[in-house]
């Protein structure tokens, strides 16, 4: 690529990035002034990214061969991609070194480059409107051909998986309901841990950066209305040992992870599990405890840009006979699946509710239990606009 312009060697990387990932994006103004914010005109880094066009996880043997460089180049170019969140770096199971190159978000370079501390540096803010502006761009085309969108939207899998939470405000275990009757089309067929103690005694990394989400809205000037803790975004594993060694986050240990996850929960945030590729039965490699105000996974489906695709487990039960209708619940539901009834009583949408427990933790009268029974949650993005 010596002899291309370098506004080409921009498309072509962007061609690249805007491939990975559950969710394409066009190559455009906006994709190309993302990746220029972060790449800084470094030949070297856009040349090293278009080695990934036909391959995104590689080698070092096959960088070789693919780019054309000499191992201490791609050493070089690699570990400065890794730092501006375009790459992942860890060797495999086999210990062997693999370099993948992230998508643009879910999970890539706007959760990494988020998830540190904030510097206060004008850098942050440009990006943090460029990716604002991306969403708009996304919900837009989303909203102009809705029903050409519904098809592809319909195909998505789940994004993330609900851990849900297991205690009331005072301490007390949440009712859980097993369910007897074999459900169709179960999410799969291996339960995956069904609690945040059970993830965090299956890994020895644990690492903890800060809420990506929170962070990039206080940027842009937004504040959480729950004044949520930020510094409690997880991963573990490989995944851990990634985001300390780019600085993303710091090492924990099981005790101060479990602490911060206590915290998370009353605060009143989610615990949202993430898999390899969205597969259920492998383990997580992270965990987010989101605010129904600032998750962008929530905010995109309220917005109109993505359906709430989600995995889970449980299934909130109102007892009807216990309920006062002092609206708790419905306040709190992050995918607005309660309601009052025209008895003022809360009624719960199964189709909405993805059984986080956050409705039971907080109901005064313990009058919702969680059902047992594996779940696809999906909820197309509300029509905004009329055809």
């Amino acid at each position: 690529m010596e002899n291309v312009a370098l506004e080409e060697k921009y498309r072509k990387a962007a061609s690249v990035i805007c491939k990975q990932g559950i969710i394409p994006f066009p190559v455009n103004d906006l994709t190309m002034g993302i990746i220029k914010e972060v790449i800084e005109d470094n030949e070297g880094e856009l040349d090293l990214i278009w080695a990934f066009r036909d391959k995104p996880s590689q080698t070092l043997e096959e960088l070789k061969t693919s780019s054309g460089l000499e191992e201490d180049k791609i050493q070089q170019l690699t570990s400065s991609l890794a730092k501006k969140g375009l790459l992942f770096n860890q060797p495999s199971s086999a210990g062997i070194m693999v370099y993948r190159i992230l998508p643009l978000m879910t999970v890539g370079l706007m959760e990494y480059r988020f998830m540190g501390k904030l510097k206060g540096e004008g850098k942050e803010k440009r990006l943090a409107q460029l990716f604002q502006d991306l969403i708009g761009q996304i919900r837009d085309q989303v909203q102009e051909n809705y029903d050409n969108f519904v098809p592809l939207l319909k195909q998505m899998p789940p994004i993330d998986r609900t851990v849900p939470m297991r205690r009331t405000e005072e301490g007390k275990p949440i009712r859980i309901i097993s369910l007897d009757r074999k459900l169709e089309a179960p999410t799969e067929a291996i339960l995956a841990s069904q609690s945040v103690e059970e993830i965090i005694a299956k890994f020895d990394d644990i690492a903890v950066g800060h809420c990506f989400c929170r962070q990039r809205r206080s940027v842009l000037g937004h504040s959480c209305s729950l004044e949520a803790p930020l510094e409690n975004c997880f991963t573990f594993g490989k995944s851990a040992r990634h985001t300390v060694a780019q600085g993303f986050a710091r090492m924990v240990s099981k005790k101060e992870a479990l602490e911060i996850m206590r915290q998370a929960e009353e605060a009143g945030l989610i615990h949202k599990a993430f898999h390899p590729n969205s597969k259920i039965s492998r383990p997580e490699t992270s965990i987010c405890n989101c605010c129904k105000d600032c998750c962008d996974t929530l905010r995109l489906w309220r917005d109109g840009a993505f359906p709430l695709v989600n995995a889970t487990n449980y299934l909130s039960i109102i007892d009807q006979e216990t309920c006062i209708g002092c609206g708790e619940c419905v306040e709190r539901c992050p995918t607005e699946a309660i309601l009052l009834n025209d008895e003022g009583k809360a009624e719960r949408d199964e189709n909405s509710c993805f059984g986080c427990g956050i409705c039971a933790r907080f109901c005064p009268e313990e009058a919702i239990s969680l059902q047992e029974g594996p779940r696809k949650v999906f909820v197309l993005p509300p029509r905004l606009r009329s055809a």
